[in-house]
């Protein structure tokens, strides 16, 4: 399985509650609808003091690299290209290969002190 993953900025004229919208509920639909996707997560950068350099980041999750040109050169890829450009200045991306180093779905603490009760044994 292969990834995808993209960093993207919104276009200037659009606030960051309206790109959020479009983002996550008109944008997501489309997005849905791409042949032979297997995972997609939205990753919105959180509001903060001073600018970031990208709006968020995107994954999706694919089985290999001719799966991943089949939907987006499909009818629905196109729909989701055009749309994009309703809510997205830049998109820069990266096909990867995940390695999990630290499961997300483990606790920190519980992870920490698992390992020093092994130390202690």
């Amino acid at each position: 399985m292969i990834k995808m993953v993209a960093l993207i900025t919104r276009r200037a004229d659009l606030d960051r509650e309206e790109f959020l919208r479009i983002w996550q509920d008109e944008h997501t639909a489309l997005v849905e609808r791409l042949p032979g996707l297997r995972g997609y997560r939205q990753n919105p950068a959180i509001a903060h003091h001073r600018p970031w350099p990208y709006d968020g980041m995107v994954e999706l999750w694919f089985d290999d690299v001719d799966a991943a040109r089949i939907a987006f050169g499909s009818p629905a890829g196109r729909v989701v290209h055009d749309h994009e450009r309703t809510f997205v200045a830049t998109v820069e991306t990266l096909v990867v290969e995940e390695r999990t180093v630290v499961d997300p779905s483990q606790s920190w603490r519980s992870r920490s002190s698992d390992n020093e009760q092994k130390r202690t044994i």
